[in-house]
């Protein structure tokens, strides 16, 4: 990358700002996410899985693309932050966008001797033309988060869907202007995601042994809903408020049931008893 100083000069210059986006057969909203991140020095793509024209769309956009089998989102998340060179990287999810005056925003604040190596980005999530600015949960959406950071200050824990991340170091602040995502086109789509992440979720739970049980479910799906729709002030959504509330606690019972199932299934598949490969020869004899 060449860069033109105030004498006139062309040198190179160091990758300031890397973009990170991770992928899974988004060519339908990839390219609207990309387009808004030419003002970074660089974007690094991982496509996960992808069977569709996500990496050739990511690669018109100068993109480099790193290809792979990712089962846990953490293990793709750090392979994309690995291959970024930047000493900052803005972390941006497909169905989200970067406007002109965050883009500045973000450049100013990196550049400007920030007082800390992260900072939080408002995020507006839209479900179909209405911002959802208040009561989210169930990894559904979120208000605001720590998506701005130096190359090592963010880990993340081992998890299939949404892992929990650890930031090192201080505290820049937040940012003002928000990222806007437009994740659901309407209620029924909000429904269905919730029903794959907590597929994925009851993985994570089976993968860690806690079952759970039904009765603890509900009372932390309540706790949830409470939570959602009244510390996350999801009443001033009105009915989308509720729903979304609603469906937080919906995430709970969803989640620890599916992974009661999973347990059982693997139990009984350990219960069965071993074929020797003895008798395996005198079958294939007969």
């Amino acid at each position: 990358m060449t860069a033109v100083n105030a004498a006139g000069v062309t040198g190179v210059s160091p990758v300031k700002l890397s973009a990170l986006v991770c992928a899974h057969n988004d060519e339908a909203r990839l390219a609207d996410c990309l387009r808004g991140l030419s003002f970074c020095d660089e974007i690094v793509v991982v496509a996960d899985r992808c069977t569709d024209r996500s990496q050739e769309i990511a690669r018109q956009f100068g993109a480099r693309v790193i290809d792979g089998i990712f089962p846990l989102e953490s293990q793709r998340k750090t392979a994309g932050l690995s291959a970024c060179l930047g000493e900052w990287v803005l972390e941006i999810e497909p169905d989200e966008a970067v406007g002109a005056a965050l883009a500045y925003e973000i450049r100013a604040a990196i550049h400007g001797r920030p007082a800390g190596d992260w900072f939080d980005l408002p995020v507006d999530t839209f479900v179909g033309d209405r911002a959802v600015r208040h009561g989210w949960g169930a990894g559904l959406g979120e208000t605001r988060a720590p998506r701005l950071y130096r190359q090592a200050a963010k880990r993340w824990k081992a998890r299939r869907v949404q892992p929990p991340a650890t930031m090192d170091g201080r505290y820049a602040g937040v940012l003002e202007t928000p990222l806007v995502r437009r994740a659901d086109p309407d209620v029924g789509h909000a429904f269905a995601r919730l029903n794959q992440l907590a597929a994925l979720r009851a993985q994570d739970l089976a993968d860690a042994g806690r079952g759970g049980r039904l009765r603890d479910d509900i009372l932390a799906a309540a706790g949830r809903f409470w939570t959602c729709y009244v510390w996350r002030q999801g009443v001033r959504e009105g009915e989308l408020g509720f729903l979304i509330a609603l469906m937080a606690g919906l995430d709970a019972v969803l989640s620890g049931a599916r992974a009661r199932e999973l347990l059982k299934a693997r139990a009984a598949i350990a219960a069965e008893p071993a074929i020797e490969p003895a008798a395996l020869g005198v079958a294939a004899r007969r």
